[in-house]
């Protein structure tokens, strides 16, 4: 049976050494989702939100939140990242409306941004959240998931369709 890398010898949490890692292009890509009500959808669409721009402050968040996993997530490494990409794509659901969010990383290094890929997606939903909750609190904020990853020893990753 392999050995937990992330336990020491007294089986206490350790942050895993990397040295040995080889560098490659790691990337990975994340999507989170909030679903909305018609106003708050109408006042994110027209600029009208009293606390300003959500999509360009969600942004703002999401990028933050990759650059700083590793002060948020205890095993994580820092990492110098070469890119932080962030999408929004709107699907009405009925009387609601549905903000898709869908966060790309990527770096050169010894470790994967799949961590800083989910931290970003959700910290950008809970970004979205935060501006809007003056309108309405029943806001969901919908599955948070990795949907791709490149590089590195365990080698790519792509979640099946449904």
């Amino acid at each position: 049976m392999e050995s937990f890398t992330h336990f020491n010898e007294q089986g206490r949490a350790k942050m895993v050494d990397i040295s040995d890692k080889e560098e490659t292009v790691r990337t990975a890509v994340a999507k989170s989702s909030v679903l909305v009500n018609k106003q708050i959808y109408e006042g994110i669409q027209s600029g009208h939100m009293k606390k300003g721009d959500v999509l360009a402050v969600a942004q703002v968040a999401g990028v933050m939140a990759a650059k700083n996993t590793a002060q948020l997530i205890p095993m994580c490494h820092p990492l110098s990242l070469s890119g932080v990409d962030i999408a929004f794509d709107w699907k009405e659901e009925g009387s609601s409306h549905r903000l898709h969010i869908r966060v790309a990383v990527k770096t050169k290094g010894s470790t994967g941004v799949e961590m800083e890929a989910l931290t970003s997606a959700s910290a950008t939903a809970l970004t979205v959240y935060d501006m809007c909750k003056a309108v309405d609190k029943g806001m969901v904020i919908g599955e948070t998931y990795l949907e791709e990853k490149t590089g590195g020893k365990s080698g790519d990753f792509k979640r099946a369709s449904e």
